[in-house]
């Protein structure tokens, strides 16, 4: 992400919504490309039957002239030095240059309504946008992490509108508007960016930037817009992890010791890192997910849970299966259990060779 002090960073935020409509731009090109090819068939038409034409000045036309003639007709400007004589020359003005006059205006008008009408419209959304969103995740970065992060959130049922995306990269959040992602164009360390993206409402903050320090920065940034959101944050060394919990952060993942972490666990002990590796393939195989406890449960122990229970969270905080607070459930427990999801089916080519589907439909962004 581009420095607090870079110039470029002052610039108001680009918030781009999902949509599938042509841009003002290819629209205004698309209607001048028209224009000029009206324009150059008048001309065309004008220079070959040019004997019809009298022209006060000199008496000939020549293809200045059937340019300047096709200029001033087109756009109704008309100023009567060049005009049809010839009955061929009357007829071609009858039945071709009157209706292309008329479509040049019409593509004239509809390029600037259309402009006007895009903006409008823009406008609307945008701010009908920000009248009503709440609630929603604010991801600060559309990187390897952030896209992961996103891909999760889906595969558990968060729907995609409610997610907001916060990039400096323009290329990157076009290519999460693409997606159907509310996105901005932005420095995230900047509250007048994180504001565009209505991080006071929101109900968790994902920061998944690519550098520490920036993290820190977003964290302490988004914390003090909204004191009440979640706030997921990710580092990649872990002495920076005090950091982001002093500057407001809930939960802090360790990315670059954890990769290391789980690759020493494959060469030592390679099968349960195939079940870590599951675990965080949400959506598919194993699954690890948060329950209220069910009222049949309560007053009972942890392990008369039908579903395999790792854990049991009470009054904010996290106990092992094996905690002496977990012999009896209580209402308002959450309990951790582990799921089996049905994992994608193998599917054979043309040539009969079976291969693994990407994801199931579940992770699918």
């Amino acid at each position: 992400m581009p420095s607090v002090n870079d110039p470029g960073a002052v610039r108001r935020p680009l918030v781009l919504l999902p949509s599938s409509r042509t841009g003002p731009l290819r629209a205004v090109a698309t209607r001048v490309g028209i224009a000029l090819a009206l324009l150059f068939a008048v001309v065309a038409a004008v220079y070959l039957d040019r004997d019809g034409y009298r022209d006060t000045g000199d008496g000939e036309l020549s293809l200045l002239d059937a340019f300047y003639y096709a200029t001033v007709t087109v756009s109704t400007t008309g100023y009567g030095d060049i005009t049809p004589v010839g009955d061929a020359a009357r007829l071609v003005n009858i039945v071709f240059i009157t209706p292309v006059r008329v479509l040049f205006l019409i593509v004239l008008v509809g390029t600037t309504l259309e402009v006007l009408a895009e903006r409008t419209r823009e406008d609307w959304r945008k701010s009908r946008w920000r009248a009503r969103v709440h609630d929603h995740i604010v991801v600060a970065g559309y990187g390897t992490k952030g896209r992961s992060a996103i891909k999760t959130l889906l595969s558990t049922g968060v729907d995609r509108e409610s997610i907001v995306v916060v990039d400096p990269d323009p290329r990157v959040v076009a290519e999460a508007a693409e997606a159907g992602f509310v996105s901005i164009v932005g420095d995230a360390t900047r509250s007048s960016v994180l504001k565009q993206a209505a991080v006071q409402r929101a109900r968790e903050i994902v920061v998944a930037s690519a550098r520490d320090d920036t993290a820190v920065l977003i964290t302490l940034t988004a914390r003090q817009l909204n004191p009440r959101a979640g706030i997921q944050a990710s580092v990649r060394e872990s002495e920076n992890v005090p950091l982001l919990r002093q500057s407001g952060a809930d939960h802090v993942v360790t990315s670059s010791e954890a990769a290391g972490r789980l690759l020493g666990m494959s060469t030592s002990q390679p099968s349960v890192s195939e079940v870590i590796e599951d675990l965080l393939d949400q959506g598919s195989g194993l699954d690890l997910v948060s329950r209220e406890v069910r009222p049949d449960e309560v007053g009972g122990p942890l392990s008369a849970v039908r579903e395999p229970a790792l854990a049991v969270v009470r009054d904010g905080r996290t106990l092992p299966f094996d905690h002496p607070r977990c012999t009896t459930l209580e209402p308002g427990d959450r309990l951790i259990v582990a799921r089996s999801s049905p994992r994608p089916r193998p599917r054979a080519d043309s040539a009969g060779n079976e291969g693994a589907d990407g994801a199931s439909g579940a992770s699918e962004q």
